[in-house]
């Protein structure tokens, strides 16, 4: 199983930026698909996720300016991301879970102030 993520990259405040990560050898379909967030010293958090069926979650910290979506005859999950904060820096990881749950390589997001 392998999840490769990518688009990270340097913005500047109130920028965008859209993460992908692409799924193989699993069915991809059936996962429920999630990106996560880690910046030094501090814990993963969730930034959003969406279900097999199609039903999100988000942090209350990107309501409003993040989009998880996912395109299963490409096994891709997305993020795109909307008017960026300094906040948003961090390295982004994608995972997948059904019973198991895979994580993909991470891809950094700088946000300039």
């Amino acid at each position: 199983v392998q999840l490769q993520a990518s688009g990270g990259g340097l913005v500047q405040a109130g920028g965008s930026l859209t993460l992908s990560c692409t799924a193989s050898r699993i069915i991809f379909s059936a996962y429920t698909m999630s990106w996560y967030r880690q910046v030094p010293g501090k814990q993963r958090e969730l930034v959003a996720a969406i279900q097999s069926g199609g039903t999100t979650e988000y942090a209350d910290s990107v309501k409003g300016r993040f989009t998880i979506s996912r395109d299963n005859t490409k096994n891709t999950v997305y993020l795109q991301m909307n008017s960026l904060k300094s906040e948003d820096t961090g390295v982004y990881y994608c995972k997948g879970r059904r019973i198991l749950e895979y994580w993909g390589q991470g891809t950094q997001v700088t946000v300039s102030s």
